[in-house]
């Protein structure tokens, strides 16, 4: 990757808005952060892996690294879709900060190619974040909400 295709993607973050960008091409990794308004951080990697571009947008959050000491665990979604935190939007959502899930509860719902799928808790836990917004679009494995497990 050269430096004017750097200047490009950092012109697509500015463009859109976007806090974090990452893209992995030709066994290289290039990682874009906004640290602070107008401040863009870089970290380039190298690696074989196929490519992929993983953005995450503002208003969106990436998991944090604190998450692991306090024994917090993801809930991914397993497609790419529309996320929706209730059955429809007159309904209470499925899950709220501070309530307990268990394993098995439905915790949301994934629109994908207007089939409406039910998403599962793999973990009993405390919900304690809620990492998406209602209907917004999520990625294959994206962090929807973080449960600290008991």
């Amino acid at each position: 990757m050269n430096l004017k295709e750097i200047k490009e993607l950092i012109a697509l973050m500015n463009e859109n808005e976007l806090m974090e960008l990452e893209v992995e091409r030709d066994g290289m990794k290039i990682r874009l952060m906004k640290s602070s308004p107008g401040k863009i951080e870089t970290i380039i990697e190298e690696h074989t892996a196929p490519n992929v571009v993983h953005v995450v947008k503002e208003g969106e959050k990436a998991i944090e690294p604190a998450a692991k000491e306090r024994n917090l665990i993801a809930i991914k979604a397993p497609m790419v879709g529309t996320f929706y935190r209730s059955a429809n939007p007159e309904a209470k959502p499925y899950a709220e900060i501070g309530q307990t899930v268990e394993v098995g509860q439905v915790v949301c719902i994934i629109e994908a190619m207007k089939l409406m799928n039910e998403i599962k808790s793999e973990v009993k836990g405390k919900v304690v974040e809620i990492l998406v917004e209602n209907a917004r679009s999520v990625e294959y494995g994206q962090a929807l909400f973080m449960v600290e497990s008991v």
